[in-house]
């Protein structure tokens, strides 16, 4: 588990913001990456994320990268927080961190909003393909990310790569994932040419909505953002209505249908309505969203065993990898 050095950060604020004696800190739980807390350093309300301690895969938990890619998004429509400074310097507190402002506004951890009335529902699963729309609107060019990635065959690029990370996995094999690895490799859809801006793990859980409006102030958690294909975040969006609560917060199973949340198709219309052209999202995209999922639930696991996982639910969550290798491959079979 991860834990600051409070004497370390407080020389380190005081030397951007005016000294204070007053420094409080509050851990945020949630995330399975990079630990993150709440800091109240004077009258400043800030929040900080840093890589977590011990041996992490390369590339992984790149602090740099989020605040880079909010910091490009800072101008145009697409709502991110203000980011404030990077820390490279292991040194300070034993991983690169970073500090941005403190939003005020509401997350919702349960995907089937229990606490929102139908119209609010609707309207929240409304407003996240807007937001999602928006994002991939954004030229990577026009904002300093052209080098953010390398441009098309993303979908090639990307199941190399989390299929060689659950290749180098030291847990057991997964029977479905091999299979799904082995499938995506030979069917990509002919346009993976298309380059958007990336979240890599868009999600209700990862939107910050104002406190009173259904209406998202902040895209949270750019860990995984890249330049890739639009629809890998779409169809990444779509498991929510494909897995069930306890299969990481999915919708499946609790009468959705009935409570005002929007069908898979609604939520794909809105953002159709709202993107600039793209190809139609296909069976491929969400399996492959699911497979992507089930490797990072792998690493989830690796972690756990390596004693450094950032949740303290992360065990609970390793067996997962399978399950979502089985709602790869259903994907698929529903066509």
């Amino acid at each position: 588990m991860s834990k600051l050095d409070v004497l370390a950060l407080k020389r380190w604020l005081g030397e951007k913001l005016p000294v204070s004696d007053r420094l409080e800190l509050t851990r945020i739980g949630g995330g399975q990456s990079n630990p993150t807390w709440f800091v109240d350093y004077g009258d400043h309300r800030m929040v900080l994320r840093k890589k977590p301690d011990g041996p992490i895969l390369k590339g992984a938990h790149a602090v740099e990268r989020e605040f880079r890619v909010m910091r490009a998004l800072a101008d145009t429509d697409v709502p991110v927080p203000r980011v404030l400074w990077l820390e490279e310097d292991e040194t300070v507190l034993g991983t690169p961190f970073y500090l941005m402002e403190r939003l005020e506004g509401r997350v919702f951890h349960h995907a089937s909003l229990p606490d929102q009335s139908p119209e609010e529902r609707r309207a929240i699963y409304l407003e996240m393909a807007r937001v999602l729309a928006r994002l991939h609107a954004a030229r990577p060019e026009d904002i300093g990310l052209a080098d953010f990635g390398r441009p098309g065959n993303y979908f090639d690029r990307q199941i190399a790569r989390w299929s060689r990370q659950y290749r180098e996995s030291s847990g057991p094999r997964i029977p479905a994932l091999d299979r799904m690895s082995d499938w995506l490799a030979e069917n990509v859809p002919p346009d993976d040419g298309a380059v958007s801006i990336a979240h890599g793990d868009f999600r209700l859980g990862n939107l910050m909505f104002h406190p009173n409006e259904t209406r998202v102030i902040g895209v949270l958690d750019w860990e995984l953002s890249t330049l890739g294909h639009p629809l890998a975040d779409l169809g990444y969006a779509a498991m929510i209505w494909r897995s069930t609560p306890d299969e990481y917060g999915g919708i499946r199973g609790t009468g959705w249908q009935d409570a005002g949340v929007p069908t898979e198709a609604e939520f794909v219309r809105e953002y159709y309505a709202n993107a600039i052209p793209t190809s139609p999202l296909l069976p491929f995209h969400i399996a492959f969203a699911m497979f992507r999922f089930s490797v990072i639930f792998v690493g989830i696991a690796d972690r756990v065993r390596a004693g450094n996982a950032a949740a303290e639910n992360a065990d609970k969550l390793g067996p997962l990898a399978e399950r979502f290798a089985i709602l790869s491959e259903e994907a698929i079979q529903e066509g």
